[in-house]
């Protein structure tokens, strides 16, 4: 999916000026219900909270934050598929929520034919992180603490992501003790305080990497971390799928064309101007922004269900 997506990327930030334009014809019958399907004060939670700021500073539009954790972004979107489709409804969540995750519930309500994908934001930087000079701090010694016996913890704080930790021990023969945790922060906290030894995070643990705190001894995408460059790709390690995706807005199904299109063009303006807080913490967390919208984003989204499909059916066969 990389190489299909980065060339669009590339290509829409020609005619970010236009959108900017579009953005200003259509306004909001009332103020915007932001919906964030992540723990206040993490790196999710601050940049769905700067966005909504770049949106009422640039276009004046009233944007209000309101938190629905839980589930894997499920808890979100059952909650959005209920709310307007007239553009004063979105929310934050990732894009597994509406593949992986909805897949795995097999809820008929929350599959990704009943929403709307509105715009991406940012592509995970998802590493396998560990405490810096610590007993994990590589994948050489993760593979010899196993072989020594060493139960190891591996933290998740996603179904896709246990599954994952799951089918990469299954195919590197090490049996690891997979603890689900609160995002990406929670598995940081939990490497902090030493309850877990390894764990998934999509860019939060930026800063605790560059300052040398924790470090990136795998990487779950295709594309080089920009913290950690040498970091070795987990299908490398012996996975056979990666953990790619995106920080994205959705908006309920059967969304308004005219809002759809308007607030995913905002979106853009705002996360794509480097003189918002928003881009700044989208560059500094995440390498940057990475902003899909309209069709080239419902192809991206169609073809994550199919890989989806294919890593349950792996883990559950």
């Amino acid at each position: 999916m990389t190489t299909i997506i980065k060339p669009l990327i590339a290509a829409a930030a020609l005619c970010a000026a236009p959108l900017v334009a579009q953005a200003q014809d259509w306004t909001p019958p009332g103020p915007i219900t932001m919906y964030i399907g992540f723990a206040a004060g993490g790196g999710a939670d601050t940049q769905a909270r700067l966005i909504a700021q770049g949106l009422e500073e640039k276009f004046g539009w009233t944007v209000i934050p309101q938190q629905a954790p839980g589930n894997s972004g499920l808890n979100l979107a059952a909650e959005l598929a209920n709310a307007p489709a007239d553009g004063t409804a979105i929310g934050m969540v990732v894009s597994e929520t509406l593949t992986y995750s909805a897949l795995a519930a097999g809820d008929p309500a929350l599959q990704l034919d009943k929403f709307t994908p509105v715009a991406t934001t940012a592509q995970f930087q998802m590493g396998l992180v560990a405490m810096s000079g610590g007993t994990f701090d590589s994948w050489d010694k993760v593979k010899a603490a196993a072989e020594a016996g060493t139960p190891i913890r591996f933290a998740t704080a996603s179904d896709r992501q246990a599954d994952m930790a799951w089918h990469l021990g299954q195919k590197v023969g090490i049996d690891f003790n997979i603890v689900e945790v609160r995002g990406g922060a929670g598995v940081m906290d939990g490497l902090r305080g030493g309850d877990v030894d390894i764990g998934w995070v999509a860019g939060a643990q930026s800063k605790s990497v560059t300052q040398g705190e924790m470090t990136n001894i795998a990487r779950g995408i295709k594309t080089p971390l920009a913290d950690t460059p040498d970091a070795p790709v987990i299908t490398d390690l012996g996975s056979d799928y990666l953990l790619d995706g995106y920080f994205m807005f959705i908006a309920p199904g059967d969304m308004d064309p005219a809002a759809r299109a308007a607030i995913g063009d905002a979106i853009r303006a705002v996360a794509e101007d480097s003189s918002t807080d928003a881009n700044g913490m989208l560059t500094k967390a995440f390498g940057g922004p990475a902003v899909v919208t309209g069709e080239d984003l419902d192809i991206y989204m169609q073809h994550s269900v199919e890989d989806a499909a294919k890593l349950i059916e792996a883990v559950n066969g």
